[in-house]
């Protein structure tokens, strides 16, 4: 998804939403969860921010890396995105959880945030997370040169359920969506 993000192609994002709420305002711009307390007196749930930002916000992106060098500086670090084989100088791959922010060289700015079931996500949304027409993303394998309607979802779907786990597409959670642009 980091390619995606360089060639332009991914706008959006979506993440579960935690709690899972039991009430989403008109529009998905508020969510609530209510306590056992709130639900004996019929109260509503207390109101939960989006935890990824709000519009105007702006966002790092971590992502697998490489450093070498005796300085912490941007020019001695290289992206797995860009390679898949390091140079002799380089050290190791290190995960993207381990990227401190001086190495980042993506910055997002938050430009939508919304609350929506996952299945809600439209064919304008999937192409907005990067899903482009390219089945070999999809399946290792070149069938063809334009992924359908359906097989944009297909590919969506199991790119959901591989970094949420088997089935998580089935329990179709509330999801944050947040919209992005690219500050260069």
């Amino acid at each position: 998804m980091v390619r995606a993000i360089l060639d332009g192609r991914k706008t959006q994002t979506r993440r579960i939403v935690k709690p899972q709420p039991d009430i989403v305002a008109d529009g998905g711009l508020v969510v609530g969860v209510s306590t056992p307390e709130d639900q004996k007196y019929g109260r509503l749930g207390k109101a939960l921010p989006c935890p990824y930002g709000k519009p105007g916000d702006r966002l790092w992106v971590r992502e697998s890396w490489a450093w070498y060098g005796c300085e912490y500086i941007p020019s001695d670090v290289v992206y797995r995105a860009d390679t898949e084989s390091l140079p002799g100088e380089y050290g190791r791959w290190r995960p993207s959880i381990h990227m401190p922010r001086w190495a980042s060289r993506i910055t997002l700015e938050i430009t939508e945030v919304r609350v929506e079931r996952l299945h809600d996500i439209s064919d304008d949304d999937i192409k907005a997370e990067g899903i482009f027409d390219d089945p070999a993303v999809v399946s290792g394998e070149r069938e063809g040169s334009i992924l359908t309607l359906a097989g944009k979802r297909i590919a969506f779907e199991d790119l959901w359920e591989s970094i949420n786990g088997p089935d998580s597409w089935d329990e179709n959670p509330w999801v944050w969506v947040v919209g992005f642009r690219r500050v260069t």
